[in-house]
């Protein structure tokens, strides 16, 4: 089981502090996640300048010029943050049983739920 998801919010834990303009300690939805190269995209995090070529759309209106975008951050580098205490935690997995009935019959499955490990509540 993933330890962080899309959708989930994370902080960055590494790199330049904020005093002197990095992002170190700040916070951000996961936009997008690579699990081949194990790298996050944080929204409002890790942002670059990328020059785009000029276009036109259908319309005649301009596209292109320099865009600020965000850079993937490798996976180790960002944790998640607990829901209670908005400081980020460890995160642990708690196993649960639930029944359901399946055409006729009772069904026993596992749950896995990602748990934080400081507070205990589920992720």
């Amino acid at each position: 089981m993933a330890t962080i998801k899309k959708g989930d919010l994370v902080q960055l834990i590494t790199g330049g502090s904020q005093e002197r303009g990095g992002d170190r300690g700040k916070q951000g939805k996961v936009i997008s996640i690579d699990k081949k190269s194990n790298r996050v995209i944080v929204e409002g995090l890790n942002l670059v300048k990328r020059h785009v070529k000029v276009g036109q759309t259908e319309r005649g209106s301009k596209t292109g010029g320099i865009e600020t975008v965000e850079a993937p951050i490798h996976i180790s580098n960002v944790q998640l943050v607990d829901p209670s205490t908005k400081k980020p935690t460890r995160t642990g997995v708690k196993l649960s049983t639930v029944k359901k009935t399946v055409a006729g019959k009772d069904v026993v499955k596992t749950v896995r739920t990602r748990v934080a490990k400081k507070s205990g509540k589920e992720l």
